[in-house]
């Protein structure tokens, strides 16, 4: 990990959010640790994915960073068992920054990929970005078209009333779409909504993304590929009413 000392603005972070970092280097966790204290973050360490995996069922945490060279298990595998049974945020970390290993990460439901070394200020802004767009439980909002309801304030999606389960990104990307129906989004745009960083280099996992998420959101059809330019959300106006609580 390299040294960080330049400062950055605490732009935006829940009271003391609790963070879980699964990384099997021991020397990691303790600069990191005091690092994340600046800025309202608490880093709770486990070494071994079992260590990892108990803390999970015993506390509740807000996101995890997740190494993708463990012992016994690879991060990816973890990170596909993970998002089965918890709602978490993870960001991936790999001494290997390769595209194909970023896209493996982006398409099992990682929110985020860092390349070892990093700067914790790097790590720390992507964490926050992280955060802030998955803080919708203060929003009352509710999208409902036919055969498709988002509850902003729950996070509940339903499709024909059977509730589905997104991970993180195709939840940010439906509700982007949702907010704007009938807007064409380049698959730039998309990767700067969610990421903000490395659009050049990811372009490709918007198209994994959307594939993923019409397939979760079947009966339905309302993602349209608009050739040339993107994607575009397209649902009945009978049928789409947005209901803003107070």
């Amino acid at each position: 990990m390299k040294d960080g000392s330049a400062s950055i603005k605490n732009l935006w972070i829940n009271p003391m959010s609790k963070i879980l970092i699964i990384d099997d280097d021991e020397r990691l966790a303790a600069p990191l640790s005091d690092y994340f204290a600046r800025f309202d973050l608490t880093l709770v360490s486990a070494t071994h994915p079992d260590e990892g995996k108990k803390l999970l069922h015993e506390q509740e945490f807000d996101l995890i960073i997740l190494d993708v060279m463990l012992p016994e298990i690879d991060g990816f595998s973890l990170c596909e068992q993970i998002k089965k049974q918890w709602k978490i945020p993870i960001v991936m970390l790999s001494a290997r920054g390769d595209v194909d290993d970023r896209l493996i990460g982006l398409e099992l439901g990682a929110d985020d990929y860092v390349a070892k070394p990093f700067e914790p200020k790097e790590l720390v802004m992507r964490i926050q970005n992280i955060l802030k767009r998955n803080d919708s439980r203060t929003s009352n909002t509710i999208f409902s078209f036919k055969d498709l309801n988002i509850d902003l304030s729950q996070e509940l999606i339903h499709v024909c009333g059977k509730e589905v389960n997104l991970t993180s990104n195709e939840y940010r990307l439906l509700t982007t779409f949702c907010k704007s129906p009938g807007r064409d989004f380049s698959r730039d745009e998309i990767l700067n909504i969610l990421k903000g960083t490395e659009v050049e280099m990811l372009t490709r996992a918007v198209d994994i993304l959307v594939s993923r998420l019409r397939q979760k959101l079947k009966p339905t059809d309302y993602i349209k590929t608009v050739w040339g330019a993107g994607y575009r959300f397209v649902a009945p106006e009978s049928d789409s009413s947005e209901n803003a609580g107070t």
